[in-house]
């Protein structure tokens, strides 16, 4: 039974870590910091408490947040709650082999700061170095930046500067927040090129399910105005000469007609949020927009695409839709479909699929 309850809290305190804004590695936070997102995130009629039906996440984790068992939300339910939270997080460090410049502004959204982590070798490189910028998934609608630590370490060992950013989620802003805010950390890492010894003529970007469909619009999207957002350092590009995509969605209408899928065109998905509410096939406009074949043109940069042939979540046509768009374009693009596997899970994390990722970008940026 012990053993059941531990296990039970080290669940519920990962769920708090990915709903809420994450603060530094191993960094404590008060519970009043933790309940203001809740409340910034789910307190619909602005009455300084949040009820089970305004609640913007899962049931489970309201009733862990609901301490006293009254189903609404109040301050009194987070004391305490961010110790608990904070002891976990002492373990979650950095490789050792790796440096993390944390919580780096790097420009605005909705009228708010937007953070990201730069992860750099011990040893500073002899020249500026590209940079591989990751994009956390979610759905959009959740995640943070800081699994990107381990993402981009890797690539760090292997020559890289590494940065992993925030965005604006669902619950905040719909589409486009979420990609300005990526373009404008693009610009961001541009304009402090020489600062972090980065080379800006190579900058790649890669990320997984949501994330990859945000780094597969930031490859094809590059020089869109109306996607770049206001965030900030505006006489920077946000091109982007490198793109790894795994396994993120891209056509949604493709999507949400393929069968067994049909269930990500109700309002209320995580498709749905991204366009703003209201069933997906609905807004023909908003699909074209978010799509990242609708941008596709000759001058795109090269496209890794890995995505897993029983994959639950997202369809692999979506992937393979977008491999054809960059194919028929010219676009320098590969396409592996890893058979068996789903949607993430350890066949991405074999030594052949990682090789794969450094190998392409090694190649594309001419390190």
């Amino acid at each position: 039974m012990q053993s059941i309850r531990r296990f039970t809290l080290c669940v519920s305190l990962f769920a708090l870590s990915v709903f809420v804004e994450s603060p530094a590695i191993g960094q404590q936070r008060p519970g009043a910091l933790l309940f203001e997102q809740v409340l910034r995130r789910s307190d619909v009629n602005d009455d300084g408490k949040v009820t089970k039906d305004e609640f913007k996440g899962p049931s489970q984790l309201f009733k862990r947040f609901d301490r006293n068992q009254d189903d609404v939300l109040s301050k009194e339910d987070f004391v305490g709650l961010a110790e608990q939270l904070g002891q976990r997080q002492e373990g979650l460090q950095a490789p050792p082999d790796v440096n993390v410049v944390k919580d780096v502004v790097f420009g605005t959204g909705g009228g708010r700061d937007l953070k990201m982590h730069i992860v750099t070798p011990k040893e500073a490189p002899p020249a500026p170095a590209p940079v591989y910028v990751w994009i956390h998934g979610g759905g959009w609608q959740s995640g943070n930046k800081e699994g990107g630590v381990r993402q981009v370490a890797e690539m760090v060992r292997n020559g890289f500067i590494g940065a992993t950013i925030e965005y604006r989620l669902t619950g905040e802003a719909p589409f486009p927040a979420q990609i300005e805010d990526c373009k404008c950390a693009i610009r961001y890492l541009r304009a402090h090129a020489e600062k972090y010894g980065i080379d800006p003529d190579r900058i790649a970007v890669g990320g997984s399910s949501a994330g990859g469909h945000l780094v597969a619009l930031m490859g094809t999207s590059g020089g869109v105005k109306e996607l770049e957002g206001t965030g900030g350092w505006a006489d920077q590009s946000s091109s982007v000469q490198a793109v790894i995509d795994l396994y993120g969605p891209t056509d949604f209408q493709q999507f949400v007609t393929t069968k067994g899928y049909e269930g990500h065109n109700r309002d209320g998905s995580p498709e749905s949020k991204l366009l703003g509410g209201g069933e997906v096939t609905a807004n023909p406009s908003g699909i074209r927009r978010v799509n990242p074949i609708t941008y596709v043109d000759k001058d795109d940069p090269p496209f890794l695409i890995i995505h897993g042939s029983n994959d639950p979540t997202v369809p692999p046509n979506q992937s393979e839709s977008l491999y054809k768009a960059l194919q028929s374009a010219g676009v320098e693009s590969t396409l592996h479909v890893i058979d068996g596997a789903r949607h993430g899970g350890p066949e991405f994390s074999q030594p052949e699929i990682k090789d794969q990722q450094i190998d392409f970008l090694k190649k594309v940026l001419d390190q």
